[in-house]
């Protein structure tokens, strides 16, 4: 009788780790990354509230970003660029490195990522060159951080090195959001309640000024005018030019004669449409003066005409640059909407307006939310058609212009954080709306 033996094959997957699979893993795991980042926000309020003297010398290992830039700035502007793409190379490797080597199991790549949890950390902050009697919440805070980090990876349930090289893949991205969005926007919101120095607590004062003063009135006023008529108007020419050539001979000249203006900037079309106002006496460049002048008319000077005429006339450009855009994308909209639909609805008897009303509009309802959302928030931050054509005088200003105006002209950093606040609470329920109406489509879906 003859035994046959079958090979199988050897499982090569390393071995999942069971860290903090237990409920009272995961408890300790909880409590002691909670308390960890507790108290590096503490250190972080005894770094900032640490006042550092003139005297104070800088804590250096030779080498830190400021003097990085400084010794690029002296190079020839042709070598910079090979340069910045050699250090941006290093930086990606080593990241790519730790990325592919430390998560594997093993002593040697276990201590491959304890290095780098508590050493990159550490560098990154002493780049800065803190202050000789700041250096010790710098290192606490690098070492505190790491030290997390490796023990969040240590604990993970999901398998050696998981935890490591999720946040090594993020991190990058992360460090961007908050140097540049979350760390401004929780300044700009500390600032507004300080004088324009910056120095003095204030309160609710700017806020107060905002809605009360002239200037600020005026530039909320015509901000809810632009966000309510500018995406209104834009949206239904679009779509009723979309509507009218769909299908229609000559229809990708006539798109893209309505398209060319959206390819233009927002300040060559102020300076285009400022020629189009221009008022003088004799000959009329304008040509809206050149119409008035041949009818016997005197010249006007559109955009002086107060109240809300010069800022009707501003709306103007900025809906001649939108128009086209809301018109591409509806018309791809409409494209999608399933012919059997409109059929079915003219076998019922429906005309033309009925199909459009209760099919059109129903099949292209996401692109028209998309569409308004995105001309309503770019209407609400327009700022170079007002500083181009008018400079904000003559009661056209508008909160994007005036925020930028206080902390330039007038050095007020306090009305001018005051002024984004208020422009960022009008934003923010459009970017509710948006991400409930995503979530809804992810669940139809």
């Amino acid at each position: 009788m003859s035994q046959t033996t079958v090979d199988r094959p050897v499982d090569t997957e390393p071995a999942v780790t069971t860290h903090a699979q237990d409920p009272k893993g995961r408890s300790i795991t909880r409590i002691v990354v909670a308390a960890g980042f507790a108290l590096i926000v503490l250190l972080f309020f005894l770094l900032a509230f640490t006042a550092s003297s003139e005297e104070s010398a800088r804590i250096t290992i030779g080498f830190s970003l400021n003097s990085f830039f400084l010794w690029l700035g002296g190079l020839n502007p042709l070598i910079q660029i090979p340069v910045i793409l050699v250090v941006f190379g290093i930086v990606v490797g080593i990241i790519l490195v730790l990325i592919e080597f430390a998560p594997r199991p093993g002593r040697g790549y276990f201590i491959m990522r304890l290095a780098a949890c508590l050493l990159i950390p550490l560098l990154a902050f002493l780049l800065l060159r803190p202050y000789a009697n700041a250096v010790v919440y710098v290192v606490a805070i690098a070492l505190l951080v790491g030290g997390l980090l490796f023990f969040a990876d240590f604990r993970s349930r999901q398998g050696a090195g998981y935890l490591f090289q999720l946040i090594l893949f993020m991190a990058p991205a992360s460090i961007m959001l908050i140097l540049g969005l979350i760390y401004p926007a929780i300044s700009t919101i500390f600032k507004s309640f300080f004088d324009k120095s910056g120095e003095q607590f204030v309160g609710m004062e700017n806020y107060i000024w905002v809605f009360t003063n002239p200037t600020g009135t005026a530039s909320v006023v015509n901000t809810l005018l632009w966000a309510l008529l500018a995406p209104t108007i834009s949206v239904v020419i679009g779509l009723a030019y979309a509507v009218f050539i769909d299908r229609a001979r000559g229809e990708k000249i006539l798109k893209v004669l309505v398209f060319m203006p959206v390819a233009i900037s927002f300040v060559g079309a102020g300076i285009i449409w400022k020629f189009m106002y221009d008022a003088r006496q004799g000959d009329q460049v304008g040509l809206l003066n050149a119409i008035v002048t041949a009818f016997g008319g005197d010249p006007v000077q559109w955009l002086a005409i107060k109240p809300v005429i010069n800022t009707l006339m501003l709306l103007v450009v900025f809906i001649w640059t939108q128009t086209g855009f809301a018109m591409v994308i509806l018309s791809a909209a409409i494209k999608a909407v399933p012919v059997e639909q409109m059929e079915a609805a003219q076998l019922d008897g429906t005309n033309a307006w009925q199909r459009f009303r209760n099919v059109t509009v129903p099949g292209i309802r996401s692109s028209l939310i998309v569409v308004l959302t995105t001309i309503t928030i770019a209407s609400l931050k327009v700022y170079d058609i007002v500083a181009v054509m008018t400079g904000g005088r003559d009661e056209t200003t508008v909160l994007g212009f005036e925020m930028v105006n206080q902390q330039q002209r007038f050095q007020s950093y306090g009305h001018s954080s005051a002024l984004a606040v208020v422009l960022f609470l009008f934003v923010l329920p459009l970017i509710i709306y948006n991400a409930r109406s995503m979530a809804k489509q992810r669940e139809i879906r």
